[in-house]
């Protein structure tokens, strides 16, 4: 599979601006606890394949945000390095997120 589609931080910073963005950070807590994007929801890439296959509620009750829908128009998600975000945007697409641009955070 080639790279994902990336989103330029000043791309993703007028998404949010404009409510039309979802954003994941899918690092570890401990990493996601020392500093994270504001607004990003932190779902470790390990979790991330049972969290977007969970029901509404149970997403709800434990992330404390409404699940993404597979028609959400921008789904964008980062780590550290990239390796963590291809995989979870790779993930993201095989479950069917395809509504919009699933996409990941373009490196420093």
């Amino acid at each position: 599979r080639a790279g994902a589609p990336t989103v330029s931080l000043p791309e993703l910073r007028s998404l949010l601006a404009s409510g039309r963005a979802r954003l994941f950070d899918v690092r570890s807590r401990e990493e996601a606890a020392a500093g994270t994007i504001p607004g990003a929801l932190n779902i470790p890439v390990s979790e991330l394949e049972s969290a977007l296959q969970m029901e509404p509620a149970a997403f709800q009750a434990l992330y404390s945000a409404e699940k993404p829908k597979l028609e959400d128009e921008h789904l964008v998600f980062f780590c550290q390095m990239g390796k963590r975000g291809l995989q979870a945007t790779q993930l993201a697409r095989d479950l069917g997120y395809t509504g919009g641009e699933v996409r990941l955070l373009a490196g420093k």
